[in-house]
């Protein structure tokens, strides 16, 4: 089961910074334009084939409707031609009708970093979205009173939750709790440039954490110095393991990776750490899950098999749907040959038709290299895709608590995502070939609940979720065991 978060995504910082090098901002992009026929052509295409390749276009909007809203779409292109920003942002549309997370558009980063090469200038305040408010998590304006933790109330006259309800249209997801998440992952910043374009000035009305307001008016900044000063993107990508005493931090990364031994690399990693955690016979793992992009189920199967007492599976039916589109895509993926039996079923299968993946139970390790301490797995509303489904996971087997913020993304979803391009704009969308039912069978909307819930506030360096797992979970055991 793939991340629903491309490479181009995870690398857009890395890019920027790139263009940021002396001689790169002086290079001028020519700027791409389609003609309003061919999006629309593509418009057709997608709709059309998104409903042959499609797991379930319609599980959350009626076919009716979705006709609807395409209608609707084609109807609002009123110019001869589109920039590359425009026709990406319409494409974004007609994928995020549907409401499935999977079923998306990235974000326009060729347009985004054109317009930083010129340039281009952005909002200076990354926002986190909460109970449907919004707080400043960091600040790039020079004026000191505005500082992490405000709430922000308005923004150039319009409540914040009507600008919310603007960009939330072009952003895929089951629930606005999961399009407040990917918000927060692409940055406000970026959305509201593409939505609403360049802005003069900003003037903002906040509320501190006093219950002071106060309005204030805010220079934009460039998109170069915001990208260089925000410190990479909102998803961590490394890999880390720390020991204190009887306690073991376990942070794995992305259940995926860009190397072509990336999975033996990563067994490695969790070989290492659970020779130490038993060497050192630890009682209790913290795995942190928080801000992690997924992946693939066999790294998260390794990873989970080391504190597993018993067979397990990430999930209790997990079935397929096969098209064209899906074939072709495979088959330049594994242009010489069938790598294995789930692969050969999509190849083999008719078109339109559905299949149940029978992947057998996953064994747990040998009991000797087994860790039999407590586990804590911690989660946030950015642990999305299979570390969501490997929290659900641990929970329904009984593996582990979870502690945290529920997720963003949910544990019975439509995924297995794959990705194809248009034939007249090239623009890439991505797809759920599956629909993937959790552990326990349960199948109602709703993100992995944490056993000990706890507000992940800001996503910042003050870490609530971490302290709570120390301080209330772990060191009561502790201390009832010091005493016996």
């Amino acid at each position: 089961m793939k991340s629903f978060l491309s490479k181009n995504s995870i690398q857009l910082l890395l890019c920027l910074l790139v263009l940021a090098a002396p001689g790169h901002l002086a290079a001028q992009h020519k700027p791409i334009k389609f003609a309003a026929t061919d999006v629309k052509a593509d418009m057709a295409y997608a709709y059309e084939t998104l409903q042959k390749a499609h797991y379930n276009l319609f599980a959350y909007v009626s076919k009716s409707a979705y006709d609807a809203a395409y209608d609707d779409l084609l109807k609002s292109i009123r110019k001869d031609s589109l920039s590359m920003l425009e026709t990406t942002m319409l494409m974004q549309r007609l994928l995020a009708i549907g409401d499935v997370g999977h079923c998306e558009v990235d974000f326009p980063a060729a347009s985004y970093i054109t317009y930083a090469t010129q340039g281009g200038t952005v909002f200076p305040l990354e926002l986190a979205f909460e109970n449907g408010k919004a707080f400043v998590r960091r600040s790039y304006t020079s004026d000191s009173s505005i500082r992490a933790g405000d709430q922000l109330l308005q923004l150039n006259g319009k409540p914040i939750r009507k600008i919310q309800a603007a960009i939330h249209p072009y952003l895929s997801a089951e629930r606005p709790y999961f399009k407040d998440a990917k918000l927060e992952f692409w940055s406000f910043p970026r959305y509201y440039w593409a939505v609403f374009g360049q802005q003069e000035a900003f003037k903002i009305k906040v509320r501190h954490a006093s219950g002071k307001r106060s309005t204030h008016t805010l220079k934009p900044v460039t998109v170069m110095g915001y990208e260089a000063s925000r410190g990479g993107e909102i998803l961590r990508s490394e890999r880390s393991f720390r020991l204190t005493e009887e306690v073991a931090y376990l942070h794995p990364g992305p259940f995926s990776s860009p190397e072509a031994d990336g999975e033996e690399q990563f067994k490695a990693f969790v070989d290492s750490a659970f020779a130490d955690i038993n060497a050192h016979q630890a009682r209790f793992l913290i795995l942190d899950l928080r801000n992690n992009a997924g992946g693939h189920n066999t790294y998260s199967d390794y990873l989970i098999s080391y504190f597993a007492d018993k067979p397990f599976r990430w999930f209790s039916d997990f079935t397929v749907k096969t098209s064209e589109v899906l074939k072709q895509q495979t088959r330049k993926q594994y242009p010489n040959a069938i790598p294995d039996d789930y692969t050969r079923q999509i190849l083999e299968s008719a078109d339109g038709v559905t299949f149940a993946y029978a992947q057998t139970m996953q064994q747990p390790m040998p009991e000797a290299q087994r860790f039999k301490g407590k586990v804590y797995v911690l989660v946030n509303r950015q642990s999305y895709s299979m570390a969501a489904v490997s929290g659900a996971l641990i929970q329904d087997y009984g593996f582990g608590e979870i502690v945290g913020e529920e997720t963003g993304d949910t544990p019975t979803l439509y995924a297995a995502q794959f990705s194809f391009q248009l034939p007249r704009t090239s623009v890439e969308l991505k797809v759920p070939k599956g629909y993937i039912v959790r552990p326990n069978g349960d199948e109602q909307l709703a993100g992995l609940i944490p056993d000990h819930v706890v507000r992940d506030h800001l996503l910042d360096d003050d870490d609530e979720v971490l302290r709570y797992t120390l301080e209330k979970l772990i060191e009561p055991q502790r201390a009832s065991s010091a005493q016996k």
